[in-house]
């Protein structure tokens, strides 16, 4: 009996070790034609592409503005706001838009949240990417792409030139003030 508890000690113990390698996300590859690992301007610069696409996709357009791209000590996230009222009886045609778009592009759905009033959809891509989009107070469109654990490196301003106005130096940023007359329209 006591041979066989320290065979499955052993084994669970080595089961474990080698779950763990490989679960701290780092990207490896050729990143930028460059082989080796992805450093965080690279991360930033491919969660800019994952952000644009999504607000591509969106019919019809919403107007979008950068908000703060944060990093910590080996990750980045990058942040757009939606500047278009999106009304509450539009949130659910939003938020089937930016997952059926997600589903196409492989990300895989981590959670939903249904909430009436704050509802959100969270993916994560084969890379470790996350990426979410989140209704927040006043009704305002969040997305946000957060890498996973990248090589150390300083991290530019995002070149993704928003729909409308800029507001440098402008934080926070106002609540949604573009009306759609698709969005912004409350159900009849």
């Amino acid at each position: 009996m006591k041979r066989r508890f320290q065979i499955v000690a052993v084994a669970l113990a080595l089961g474990f070790s080698l779950s763990a390698c490989g679960s701290d996300h780092r990207v490896q590859g050729d990143a930028g034609g460059k082989k080796g690992r992805m450093d965080m301007q690279q991360a930033a610069e491919r969660s800019d592409g994952m952000l644009d696409a999504v607000l591509k996709a969106i019919d019809p357009e919403v107007q979008w503005a950068h908000g703060p791209t944060t990093t910590g000590t080996c990750d980045v996230t990058r942040r757009r706001t939606v500047m278009t009222i999106v009304s509450a009886s539009r949130r659910a045609d939003f938020l089937d838009q930016v997952e059926t778009f997600w589903r196409r592009s492989d990300y895989r759905i981590k959670a939903i949240n249904n909430d009436t009033e704050f509802p959100a959809v969270y993916a994560r891509t084969d890379a470790g990417f996350g990426i979410s989009v989140s209704f927040r107070g006043k009704g305002q469109v969040f997305f946000e792409a957060d890498s996973p654990c990248v090589k150390e490196s300083k991290v530019a301003d995002s070149t993704s030139e928003p729909n409308g106005p800029a507001y440098e130096g402008v934080y926070p940023l106002p609540r949604p003030n573009v009306h759609s007359d698709y969005w912004s329209a409350e159900a009849s």
